[in-house]
């Protein structure tokens, strides 16, 4: 009797194309749709160079074949993905077969890698690539249009985790009751098959190597879910309205490694922008030596990267070539040179001479204006802030009229204005005024080291009590204008 030769005889019983290896099942075989089922718009989709492309109004496809009997639990599916500019899909799991509309059940892992600005109020899809959408958010693309990059959506348990070319984007952990805003109460595990989204026809979106490996339905869950329940309802519900939760201003200092940072970027679905420090007795002091880090610095995709630009100096010490090496600017006005001749840090009481407090305060909203007005700097940061002999009078001291030529100087400048998580500044007063003065805002946590990471809780607590929306908010590569 002949025997069949392994790989034979694992086809035959998996009914499908391909083999199961370590590396999976593959459920699409490159040359036709066998075993998968289209939605609404049928022509939507097509086969073209060994992938399954994407290219017209919206519809789903649906893993409809023989593997796992096309309903999985744990998992671990990676697929080859290539993106147009502009196009928006996304990879579905644990969902099933609708005859229309957007898929009702189940997560989605957001495909997209480039933002389209449309018309003034118009809705941006800022959720991108590594996405798990609407509930962990990665708010800087990892991917690039144009390019293949592999994606990877591994279930164990209760855990979900997203991978673009190997690094991971997302570690979340569903509670045992999760929140869920209006129109996601489906966003939940449970099992189901997999789909692909054709959005709309001007997203072409290509998907080859598309492959499973089943885990058993007792794998344990690896991660931990989120520890506050009422303030992870708080982030999932401006997540629901596209609010980009972006922190600007984080620092890697006394000894906090990248590592740790995207730990907690991840915990929260939270996008950083790391600061390096640059100006006279704040870290770089030449252009070469700044050139020298930039050079060996290795930035993770997820993550901008911003100079913080310290004292007036800056301008003198760092090449124009330099500079535009970073995704964006920031200064403050808490260095600079009083009428008396005197350079003060006014966060250094020795070093800081207040006199008169109205004086002292005119002197600094000059200041601010002639910096906005002058620095080629996206974002204003740390505003507001009053040195401690004079903090008290925080209310009192920014008066309307002062508010609003700090806040004329930004909108003039297209310079944003940060909300500051460290010395919980502006005010609220302040903000709701710069809103309806125009002026855009970035979250920033300012940290010093790793015990002050935070949370972002003040500028989420201004988020909604002044009623910011993703309109309101700045993004690097955005105009504040």
């Amino acid at each position: 009797m002949k025997r069949l030769s392994l790989p034979i005889l694992c086809c035959l019983l998996l009914m499908q194309v391909s083999c199961a290896t370590d590396d999976g099942v593959s459920l699409f075989d490159g040359q036709t749709m066998d075993g998968w089922e289209a939605s609404e718009n049928q022509d939507s989709w097509r086969i073209e160079d060994g992938a399954l492309v994407t290219s017209g109004a919206r519809s789903h496809l649906f893993y409809a074949g023989d593997v796992q009997g096309h309903d999985f639990k744990n998992f671990e599916l990676t697929a080859d993905v290539k993106t147009t500019a502009g196009s928006n899909s996304g990879i579905f799991f644990h969902t099933r077969f609708q005859d229309t509309g957007w898929p009702e059940q189940g997560y989605e892992a957001q495909v997209i890698n480039s933002v389209i600005v449309g018309p003034p109020g118009s809705y941006v899809e800022r959720k991108m690539t590594g996405s798990l959408y609407g509930v962990r958010n990665v708010w800087k693309a990892p991917a690039q249009d144009e390019v293949w990059f592999n994606y990877r959506v591994v279930v164990e348990g209760k855990t979900i985790r997203t991978y673009v070319d190997g690094e991971l984007m997302v570690d979340y952990t569903e509670p045992d009751t999760p929140f869920r805003p209006e129109g996601m109460a489906g966003r939940l595990l449970s099992s189901g098959t997999f789909a692909l989204q054709a959005h709309d026809p001007a997203s072409v979106v290509a998907y080859k190597n598309i492959r499973v490996r089943s885990l058993p339905d007792d794998t344990p869950t690896p991660g931990v879910p989120p520890e506050d329940p009422a303030f992870e309802a708080r982030l999932l519900a401006l997540s629901a309205q596209n609010f980009p939760q972006v922190d600007l201003h984080f620092h890697l200092k006394e000894g906090l490694t990248m590592a740790q940072g995207l730990a907690q970027a991840r915990r929260y679905g939270y996008t950083y922008g790391v600061a390096v420090n640059g100006g006279l007795k704040m870290g770089f002091e030449t252009d070469e030596a700044l050139r020298e880090y930039l050079d060996a610095y290795v930035q993770p995709p997820e993550t901008y990267m911003a100079l913080q630009a310290e004292g007036r100096e800056w301008l003198d010490l760092f090449e124009p070539e330099t500079v535009a090496r970073f995704d964006y600017v920031f200064t403050d006005a808490m260095t600079w040179t009083n009428d008396n001749g005197t350079r003060m840090r006014l966060w250094i009481e020795e070093e800081t001479e207040v006199g008169d407090p109205q004086d002292f305060m005119e002197q600094l909203v000059d200041r601010i204006e002639t910096i906005v007005s002058t620095e080629p700097i996206d974002v204003y940061v740390n505003p507001t802030f009053l040195p401690d002999e004079i903090n008290g009078r925080y209310d009192e001291l920014w008066t309307e009229a002062r508010m609003d030529r700090v806040i004329k100087a930004l909108v003039d400048a297209g310079v944003a204005m940060e909300i500051n998580n460290r010395r919980e500044i502006p005010s609220e007063a302040f903000i709701k005024r710069a809103k309806a003065g125009g002026v855009k805002f970035t979250l920033g946590t300012n940290n010093a080291g790793p015990d002050d990471m935070g949370r972002m809780e003040y500028g989420i607590a201004m988020v909604e009590a002044c009623g910011l929306t993703a309109d309101d908010m700045w993004m690097p590569g955005r105009s504040a204008r």
